[in-house]
C-alpha cells in the first residue's frame, strides 16, 4: 500500500495528467478535437506502461484501448471516455471552458467531472504501483459517450476477447456528503428524439393567432400529453414491459433516500420535488420509474424587446429514461403511435440517440468485494443506487458481448454539484485523495 507521501504525489500527479486532458476541446456533438484527444490519451497510458492502440467502430472517433499486466492474472477492465458535453452557453462560464483554472480549492473546466478527472485520477494512482500493478488491467477509452455511444456496439464485436475481465469498474461513484462511499450499480437506457412540427408556409403576424394554427401551440399540446403534472410518464404502453424492482433493491433505495434528497437540494436549489416527492419515495421514483424530460425548445422569436410573430415551426428535444426491459426501439414505435392516436400525426420524429438500460445484482461477489473495501477505508458502509437516474450506453454492450459484472465506485473527485453538463463545471481539489486512497487500496485487495 501507498504510504501519505506517496498519495500527496498521486494527487499532483492527478492534477498534472488533468490539466492537458482537460485543455482538449473533445466535444463529441461537434466533432471537436476527437482524433487529437484519443491521440493523446494512448499516449498517457503507453507512458504509464500500458500496451495501448486505438479501436474503430463502423464509424466515429476512435476508442482508445490499453493492457497492463499485472502480478495476477485477475483481470481488471476499467470505463471512461474523452469526450465532453458542448460548452454552451459559453457567456455563463466564469472562465474559458478548455483553460483549466484553479480557484477556491476547484478545477474548472468542460469535461474534468465528466469524467477527465477520473481518467487522470486512476492512471495516476496506477502508475504508483510502478510497471506491476496487483491485478491485470485493461481500459477502455471512447469518445462518444456523450452523445449515446452509437459505435461502441460495433467496437465490442469486433474486439471481445480484448474486453474480457473477472470485473470491471465503471466511470462515476464518489463520496456522500456524510462521507459515506457512493457506489451505482446500474443505468436507465435512455431514447433522445427530436420533435418537429411545420404547420405554415412562412411565419405570421401574430394578429391571426385566433385563427391560424400556431406550431408553437401544437407542439406544446402534444408534448402534454406525455407527461401528467405529477412527472409520471403516460405514453401508451409504457409501462407493459417495465420490470418490477426486487424487495431488496427498494430497501437499498429507502434507505439511501433522505440523503439523496439532501444532496439533490444542496445541488440545484430545490425547494419542492415533482408530486413532492421525500426521501425513499423520491429515490424510487428516479431509480426505478421511465422519465420524460424536454432538453430543448425552440420556436419564433428569443431576441431583446418584441415581435409580434406567430412561428411556423417548432422543435422540441426531448429524452426518455428507461427502465430494465424498457427498449428504446419499442419506445420510438409506441411514441409514433401514442401521438397518431390523438391527431398529431404531423409532427415529425427524428432519433437522436438510444441505449438501453443494465445493472449488476445486489449480491454479486464482486459487488460485495468493492463493498468490503470501501466500508474499511471510510468506516462507513457505501450507498449503493440498484439503478442511477442517468445513462451509460456501453454497459449493455459489454454485458451483451462479453458479460461480466460492474459497477461504479467511489474512484472519482466528483459530487452533486459540480455543474456536470452545466456552465462552470469543476471538481474540488480535496475530493481527489479520498477517491485515491479507495482505489489503491481496492487494486490491492484484488491482487494475490
Amino acid at each position: 500500500m501507498a504510504t501519505e507521501m506517496d498519495i500527496a504525489a498521486v494527487e499532483q500527479r492527478t492534477v498534472d495528467l488533468l490539466l492537458p486532458l482537460c485543455r482538449m476541446p473533445s466535444v463529441s456533438a461537434e466533432d471537436g478535437a476527437q482524433q487529437e484527444t484519443a491521440d493523446l490519451v494512448e499516449s498517457m497510458l503507453a507512458e504509464a506502461g500500458f500496451v495501448a492502440r486505438q479501436l474503430r467502430g463502423d464509424a466515429g472517433p476512435p476508442a482508445v484501448w490499453g493492457e497492463l499486466r499485472g502480478a495476477s492474472d485477475w483481470t481488471l477492465l476499467l470505463y471512461n471516455h474523452y469526450d465532453v458535453q458542448p460548452a454552451d452557453p459559453v457567456e455563463l462560464w466564469d472562465s474559458p471552458p478548455f483553460e483549466p483554472s484553479i480557484r477556491d480549492g476547484k478545477l474548472f473546466a468542460r469535461g474534468v467531472a465528466d469524467n477527465k478527472a477520473q481518467i487522470a485520477l486512476r492512471l495516476a494512482a496506477i502508475a504508483a504501483f510502478g510497471r506491476e500493478p496487483p491485478v491485470t488491467i485493461r481500459w477502455i477509452l471512447e469518445g462518444e459517450e456523450e452523445v449515446a455511444s452509437p459505435n461502441f456496439e460495433s467496437i465490442v464485436s469486433k474486439h471481445r476477447e480484448l474486453f474480457r475481465a473477472d470485473g470491471c469498474l465503471w466511470e462515476g461513484g464518489a463520496l456522500a456528503s456524510d462521507g459515506r462511499p457512493d457506489f451505482g450499480l446500474g443505468v436507465k437506457g435512455v431514447l433522445a428524439v427530436r420533435l418537429d412540427v411545420e404547420l405554415l408556409s412562412g411565419d405570421a403576424h401574430s394578429g391571426t393567432a385566433g385563427v391560424v394554427p400556431s406550431a408553437a401551440w401544437r407542439l406544446v399540446e402534444a408534448l402534454g400529453t406525455l407527461r401528467d403534472p405529477d412527472g409520471r410518464v403516460t405514453l401508451d404502453g409504457l409501462d407493459e414491459p417495465a420490470r418490477s424492482p426486487s424487495d431488496e433493491e427498494l430497501q437499498a433505495v429507502d434507505e439511501s433516500g433522505p440523503l439523496f434528497e439532501q444532496e439533490l437540494r444542496d445541488a440545484y436549489g430545490v425547494e419542492h420535488f415533482v408530486a413532492d416527492l421525500h426521501g425513499g419515495e423520491l429515490l424510487r421514483r428516479l431509480a426505478f420509474s421511465p422519465s420524460l424530460n424536454i432538453a430543448g425548445f425552440h420556436t419564433g422569436y428569443g431576441g431583446p424587446g418584441v415581435k409580434t410573430v406567430l412561428p411556423a415551426q417548432a422543435s422540441a428535444w426531448v429524452d426518455f429514461r428507461l427502465v430494465p426491459e424498457q427498449q428504446s426501439d419499442r419506445v420510438l414505435e409506441l411514441l409514433r403511435g401514442h401521438l397518431d392516436r390523438r391527431g398529431f400525426t404531423e409532427i415529425q420524429i427524428t432519433p437522436l440517440a438510444k441505449a438501453e438500460p443494465a445493472a449488476t445484482p445486489l449480491d454479486d461477489p464482486f459487488v460485495r468485494r468493492c463493498a468490503a473495501v470501501a466500508e474499511a477505508v471510510f468506516g462507513k458502509p457505501p450507498w449503493i443506487t440498484p439503478m442511477v437516474g442517468g445513462s451509460l450506453p456501453f454497459i449493455a454492450s459489454l454485458q451483451r458481448h462479453v458479460g461480466m459484472p460492474g459497477l461504479s465506485v467511489c474512484d472519482n473527485a466528483t459530487y452533486y454539484g459540480c455543474a456536470a453538463h452545466a456552465p462552470n463545471e469543476h471538481i474540488r481539489l480535496a475530493d481527489i485523495t479520498p477517491a485515491i486512497e479507495y482505489l489503491l487500496a481496492l487494486l490491492t485487495e484484488l491482487g494475490p
